[in-house]
């Protein structure tokens, strides 16, 4: 497989070199594209200089905080149009283990989209306090019941697609900022028929650095859920009919 592997920054001096430096080793054959909007901490100059030392490592500059559902669309498209027909979404904090990345490409075997998964059994979080866990796991389950998305982590970042797979969702309709670009994603996906397939990770809050999480995000994840909700009733009574393909989740 010709895997991109995405990893939006902003602020993220700290430990951009550390999560490039893991992706290398866990998959060495994996091409690395940093997508940085404009970090004024220096982190696309951090960036600059391992892609200098190494040429698989890429660094994609935007003009400033444009968010990360517009930073994954530039870096997918990059990746696209360089010929790479598996692309990776992955934070840049270490949260999402590059050590994991094996298991969740080996998902593709039997999936167009493979899906890092905190909540399916096998999966785990650390460094969570309760109210962190119960947030998100409660949005998964609103999510999951409004849109009758077969998914149990429904808003986590650590994805696999494959190309075809992000041609059928078509990025350019994809307005959504956040993590509602990861619910708009799966929706999407979902609506193309995709097969989608959950692998268990352990996902560990950041230890350096600042979470770029806001009641701002939130709010809007709520508010589309929603209307794609209303908008969907009709095709999910027509779904009540028909046999769709399912989620499938891996425990290995």
């Amino acid at each position: 497989m010709n895997v991109a592997v995405i990893i939006p920054t902003y602020n993220e001096a700290e430990n951009v070199a550390w999560i490039v430096g893991r992706v290398r080793n866990a998959v060495p054959e994996a091409t690395v594209l940093v997508v940085d909007d404009a970090s004024p901490d220096g982190t696309g100059d951090i960036a600059d200089s391992l892609s200098a030392a190494d040429d698989r490592v890429h660094v994609l500059h935007r003009r400033g905080k444009e968010g990360l559902g517009a930073a994954y669309r530039d870096g997918m498209r990059w990746a696209l149009s360089n010929g790479h027909d598996v692309v990776v979404e992955m934070d840049a904090d270490g949260s999402h283990s590059p050590e994991q990345l094996p298991r969740l490409l080996d998902g593709l075997s039997t999936a167009d989209v493979v899906l890092g998964s905190r909540w399916v059994p096998g999966g785990d979080v650390v460094g969570w306090p309760f109210w962190r866990r119960t947030l998100s796991r409660g949005g998964s389950g609103y999510t999951r019941f409004a849109l009758g998305l077969p998914v149990r982590d429904i808003t986590g970042g650590y994805r696999v697609f494959t190309a075809d797979a992000l041609a059928r969702i078509d990025l350019d309709a994809v307005l959504s900022q956040g993590y509602c670009f990861q619910i708009d994603m799966l929706w999407r996906a979902r609506v193309a028929g995709l097969r989608i397939r959950e692998v268990p990770i352990t996902f560990a809050e950041r230890e350096r650095g600042r979470s770029k999480m806001s009641g701002a995000i939130v709010a809007e994840a709520m508010l589309r859920v929603t209307g794609w909700a209303v908008a969907s009733v009709p095709t999910r009574l027509r779904r009540l009919f028909t046999k769709e393909p399912t989620t499938a989740q891996s425990r290995s």
